[in-house]
């Protein structure tokens, strides 16, 4: 006979859990309560605010939206692709001439159309005026290296070792055909990417006036890779809000749920739909906080728990290996700039952004928000070869 719970032990089950519960009457009550205190919801690629007492949601776009993330992702793609290339010969994929031969043919589309004009009038990014002719310079290089150094392996296969392309593309030294290693290119991109992204992030959140203090937050869905995003650390997000608001936002404030509700940006020009995205957010949130506030009374007097926001650690000479993020000492501080490059690649539980996100969210905020005062990593102390002007 297939074992079922006897109804009386489902129904008080269900008296705290189920539909119609205790714990759901609570949650509602809470968001009935709050319904006109402002929930900022962040998702993958937008933050949107809800103001509360049904004012219109405010969006700010920080991803695929954004002017530059393609151009300048497109380069630090670079690389990879190629290490990809030789992964794909290694395990015996058939067609990896077809994927080597698009890669060339895109690379070379790229320097044709790249110029300063392009950076500064197609771009047209604040956080890189000024930089616009190097990013030119930089872009061309990234592509004619790499072009060159995929078609001499194509020429002889025997050099489409792992060997030969750390020591004669990604890091090479004393080398006049590379003189700027593509492991810094990496580097430079993806901190030139995030330089915009914080910046206007930053001036977004300051400008919405938040009494940080009460704010609700709520990261929900899937950010990067499925497995990453999931906690204060691994998610950059959690470091700008707390740096945006002068390390005022409590860090219990902000919730994490990769399963909960996400939205599109089309689902905010219907009122009824945003109505009901709202009051999922806020009951997502407030859930989370029942929890929260009840465990406090319940048990007070034993360890409460809190959120850990550790200080990284730092590369020694005798670093082998590490367990979190390390702290990048200086621009110049070219093993962790690229040993963090490593880290996101390597740990599932890291946004790729990580990398650079931290130190470039610090400097901004030291700075008071001003991109030009931010040394970039890979660009900044770095000389690009001059672009080659086509015909």
């Amino acid at each position: 006979m297939a074992y079922a719970p006897h109804h009386a032990f489902r129904s008080l089950y269900d008296a705290y859990t189920g539909p119609g519960s205790t714990a759901q009457h609570l949650t509602r009550h809470m968001v009935r309560l709050s319904e006109r205190d402002p929930l900022l919801l962040v998702t993958g690629a937008d933050f949107v605010i809800f103001p509360g007492d049904r004012h219109a949601p405010i969006v700010e776009s920080f991803r695929h939206s954004t002017r530059g993330f393609v151009e300048l992702t497109a380069v630090s793609h670079l690389a990879p692709c190629i290490a990809w290339l030789f992964r794909l010969r290694e395990l015996g994929y058939e067609n990896w001439h077809d994927d080597a031969k698009r890669l060339l043919e895109t690379a070379e589309h790229v320097r044709s159309i790249n110029s300063t004009h392009y950076w500064e009038k197609e771009v047209a990014v604040e956080a890189f005026q000024g930089y616009e002719a190097k990013i030119g310079d930089m872009v061309d290089y990234a592509c004619r290296v790499s072009a060159q150094f995929l078609r001499t392996c194509l020429a002889d296969e025997g050099l489409m070792t792992y060997e030969n392309l750390r020591q004669n593309y990604l890091d090479p030294t004393d080398n006049h055909a590379v003189p700027v290693p593509l492991n810094d290119v990496m580097v430079a991109t993806f901190t030139l990417t995030f330089l915009d992204i914080a910046h206007r992030m930053i001036r977004w959140l300051r400008s919405q006036n938040f009494d940080w203090r009460k704010l609700m937050v709520l990261l929900s869905g899937k950010s990067g890779r499925p497995s990453a995003g999931l906690t204060w650390q691994t998610n950059n997000n959690c470091h700008l809000l707390w740096r945006a608001s002068a390390e005022r936002i409590p860090a219990e404030h902000v919730q994490i749920t990769p399963h909960g509700p996400s939205l599109n940006l089309s689902d905010l020009r219907d009122p009824a739909r945003v109505s009901e995205i709202e009051e999922q957010v806020r009951e997502v949130f407030l859930q989370l906080r029942a929890n929260t506030d009840l465990a406090r009374v319940m048990f007070e007097g034993y360890p409460n728990f809190a959120k850990s926001i550790e200080e990284p650690p730092v590369i020694e000479s005798t670093t082998k290996t590490l367990h979190a993020m390390p702290r990048l000492r200086s621009p110049d501080d070219r093993v962790t700039a690229i040993t963090r490059l490593r880290l996101v690649m390597e740990d599932p539980t890291q946004l790729l952004s990580n990398s650079v996100a931290h130190f470039v969210i610090d400097q901004l905020c030291e700075r008071d928000n001003q991109p030009q005062l931010v040394v970039i990593p890979g660009f900044s102390n770095v000389s690009y070869p001059a672009r080659v002007h086509r015909a």
